[in-house]
């Protein structure tokens, strides 16, 4: 699937393909709390790395959240783009909430690093979610193909 997105100010727009689209993840870690979770949490997708084109690069800055991690965002609005981690070169994760493509509504939610999640921060949770308090062993490829979700 083609996903697009851009930044609250359109300075920066961007494009790639995922075989995985379903938002499913809720992320209650603190950097994703504090960088792009307005409900206390972010949603990540995954998409190719090497399809991601870029307009209007000179705009975006990197925040180096890990070792490993990069959260891109724009210099001019602060939106969270996507995350890139070295860990797995092969994959961009971009934040759903700057995706402008209609995106399929997942059957169930995995909510992670619930440990992180503030009290007052109300867990969503529908009857088929799992919860962790770390990260799920389940990748979000084995998600998409357990519940046959490929795009």
């Amino acid at each position: 699937m083609k996903i697009k997105g851009s930044c609250s100010c359109k300075a920066v727009k961007f494009s790639l393909t995922s075989k995985h689209p379903y938002p499913y993840q809720r992320c209650y870690c603190s950097i994703c709390r504090k960088t792009q979770g307005g409900g206390g949490y972010a949603i990540n997708l995954a998409g190719d790395a090497k399809s991601l084109i870029v307009k209007g690069k000179k705009n975006v800055r990197i925040y180096h959240s890990s070792k490993t991690g990069e959260r891109n965002f724009c210099k001019k609005c602060g939106s969270g783009l996507w995350l890139f981690d070295h860990t797995w070169p092969e994959l961009i994760h971009p934040f759903a909430s700057v995706i402008d493509t209609e995106l399929p509504a997942p059957k169930e939610t995995t909510h992670v690093m619930t440990e992180f999640k503030p009290k007052w921060v109300k867990l969503q949770k529908g009857p088929k979610d799992l919860v962790f308090k770390g990260y799920p062993k389940e990748s979000i490829a084995e998600w998409h193909q357990r519940l046959k979700l490929e795009k």
